[in-house]
């Protein structure tokens, strides 16, 4: 903010014409994007470098209030004309301040829709006052963030997701779950969980390599995504489990998401070469808690292993509940 903060003292200090002409043309061949409006929001510059991120030249724009299309498809004000509005209040209650008085410093998506492409703009506003101290402009500085916002995306993609399957990796399972647990607490509903497993996916693996087992992996964590509602979350817990968090629903709804899978896995018929006509098939073990103080999450998935340990047990491709509450 130091330019800014000297174009400031340039427009502010004296009503010279020498030095506004300085001032203009400094900003003019700024780097930074920038753009001014006066006190009815007419847009007095509109530098090189925001015909360069806009796709807007400056003749099309100055002189009128039309500079919002260059950021928005629908109309809404920039952080310059909230700033001319005095409705600072807005911005403030998302985001905190920073610099000095009446600043206003944002971040947000924009649609560009000269240039055709979203871009993520850091904004920084600031009112210019005139030598009596009246309030003359507001200038608004750009900052295209947009690739550090994606490297930053991509980054919580890693940390949060499956290279393998794009599911939800063991990390997000446990901290949704933990999350999903408290909520459940809070609002007194079910929570249900699915454990699900390849069955003979080691051999499997051995007969068909890597490269076919990961392939198989990939085609069943398609088909448990494809039986979710929009809360729900699927995970790859570890090898060839997948475990699925199931928010506000019942043992007996639970039941019927796991049948779902199991179905649309047989049907997928993945071939095996174990044996003449055999397919790939899943075995998933079902539990529902209702949260309470005096247990925990761990133990619903302790509950949903011992049941997918009993669904192999009795013979595989087969989901089992809990005992006690079977059938």
């Amino acid at each position: 903010m130091t330019g800014l903060t000297t174009l400031q003292r340039l427009m502010d200090a004296t009503g010279a014409h020498p030095d506004r002409v300085f001032a203009h043309q400094l900003m003019e061949m700024l780097a930074i994007p920038i753009f001014v409006l006066d006190t009815d929001a007419r847009v007095m510059i509109w530098n090189r470098a925001c015909e360069r991120l806009t796709g807007v030249s400056a003749d099309e724009v100055i002189s009128t209030r039309e500079h919002w299309r260059c950021f928005f498809d629908d109309q809404r004000p920039t952080l310059a004309d909230l700033l001319l509005e005095g409705r600072e209040a807005e911005v403030l209650r998302l985001h905190p301040r920073q610099g000095g008085a009446h600043h206003l410093s944002a971040e947000s998506w924009c649609d560009m829709p000269r240039v055709g492409r979203r871009r993520y703009l850091a904004a920084d506003a600031s009112p210019i006052y005139d030598e009596r101290g009246r309030l003359a402009a507001v200038v608004q500085t750009l900052r295209d963030m947009t690739d550090e916002k994606l490297a930053q995306a991509a980054l919580e993609q890693l940390a949060t997701r499956d290279g393998l399957t794009g599911l939800a990796n063991r990390r997000c399972f446990d901290d949704t779950l933990h999350a999903e647990w408290a909520r459940a607490l809070r609002q007194h509903q079910p929570l249900s969980l699915l454990m699900v497993d390849v069955d003979n996916f080691k051999a499997y693996n051995d007969a068909h390599g890597h490269l076919g087992g990961d392939e198989c992996l990939k085609r069943i964590a398609t088909a448990v995504s494809s039986e979710m509602r929009a809360n729900d979350l699927v995970a790859r817990y570890g090898g060839e489990e997948f475990a699925v968090i199931l928010p506000n629903q019942s043992l007996k709804g639970a039941a019927s998401v796991a049948e779902r899978i199991r179905t649309r896995v047989e049907q997928l018929q993945v071939p095996t070469r174990l044996a003449p006509g055999q397919h790939v098939t899943v075995s998933i073990g079902a539990a529902t808690a209702i949260a309470a103080p005096d247990n925990s999450s761990s133990e619903l998935v302790a509950i949903a292993d011992a049941a997918l340990y009993r669904a192999k047990h009795m013979g595989r491709n087969r989901i089992s509940l809990p005992l006690g509450d079977q059938g």
